[in-house]
């Protein structure tokens, strides 16, 4: 599942080309995703620009000037910046096609939801092509104005695609949730008055939204052993020194992820469709009965909460 870093790196990608473009069109394969995307939304963004793309949490947030297209990439989800170019439409009579990116015929009448507007008859609307072609994972583009567009992957359909008009921080989905890891409302003291009378272990507690956002199981195993901490401390055990030594940890590990392009374990790619390379770093996830690389004894791994824990039983305590 992409976590935070793999989110900020999509969102720097994004950002550095998509930032005062103008959305031609909106192309809807599948919009049976995690929740339906808007069928409405090829209609509210035709002709928006984009302003900004900032991210909160695991959401990628497009500020369109009229509204927010809210993005997030799921368990299995990327987005791609490919090349697209328009075909001469085909003549009167010629067999209609579906999906105007893939190519694949296709018998129904009615055009593809995301259809350039005026293009309600394709014998006679010209075709957009994307390289690579459209897959069937391949769930929703961004049409822009210069000649490329933005893509959703997502095998899973685990992602997101939402609209909200309004100030984004009052969506349901971003209303309650805890600070940015990397930003100072995150500090050794937040972190030690969230965390007085919980029983609950460490390693649940800074994978709770509400406390802290973006620290997924990855960063959260590799965050607890940089820091020598037992992922099943109960949180309230933990000293302010300790919460100091942990909030370091996390903010050194997302970083040095983010850095190093994030974990690319199954699906991530960036914007170029390069993989991550943080994965070749871990200390101990996804090492169960391997060699500490610091002291040499096996690495042991728990459930917790359905999620796998992996920890050094000398190095942490």
């Amino acid at each position: 599942m992409p976590e935070l870093p793999e989110v900020e790196i999509t969102r720097r990608g994004l950002a550095a080309h998509l930032t005062g473009l103008s959305i031609k069109d909106v192309v809807i394969r599948n919009g049976s995703l995690r929740w339906p995307i808007p069928k409405n939304l090829p209609t509210l963004l035709r002709g928006c620009t984009i302003v900004s793309l900032k991210r909160r949490a695991k959401y990628l947030l497009m500020d369109c000037g009229s509204g927010t297209l809210i993005l997030h990439l799921g368990m299995s989800g990327s987005l791609r910046i490919l090349p697209y170019v328009m075909s001469a439409a085909p003549a009167r009579g010629t067999p209609k096609v579906g999906n105007p990116l893939s190519r694949k015929p296709d018998a129904e009448l009615t055009p593809p939801v995301g259809t350039p507007s005026g293009c309600e008859n394709l014998c006679e609307a010209p075709l957009l092509r994307s390289d690579p072609p459209a897959g069937k994972h391949d769930h929703f583009d961004l049409i822009l104005s210069n000649g490329t567009l933005v893509r959703l992957r997502d095998p899973r359909r685990f992602g997101a695609v939402l609209w909200h008009s309004g100030d984004p921080a009052t969506h349901p989905l971003l209303a309650s949730l805890g600070p940015e890891p990397l930003e100072k409302d995150f500090d050794a003291n937040y972190l030690y008055l969230v965390t007085r009378g919980r029983s609950v272990s460490i390693k649940q507690c800074i994978m709770d939204n509400h406390i802290v956002v973006g620290v997924g199981n990855i960063y959260a195993n590799e965050s607890l052993f940089r820091a020598g901490i037992r992922p099943q401390l109960a949180a309230g055990k933990l000293s302010l020194p300790r919460c100091t030594k942990l909030v370091a940890e996390i903010r050194a590990t997302l970083a040095e992820a983010i850095n190093l392009g994030g974990s690319t374990l199954r699906d991530f790619v960036n914007t170029s469709g390069q993989p991550g390379y943080f994965q070749q770093t871990y200390w101990v996830y996804g090492r169960a009965g391997e060699p500490c690389r610091r002291c040499g004894a096996p690495i042991k791994q728990i459930k917790q909460g359905q999620r796998s824990s992996f920890y050094c039983g000398k190095c942490q305590k």
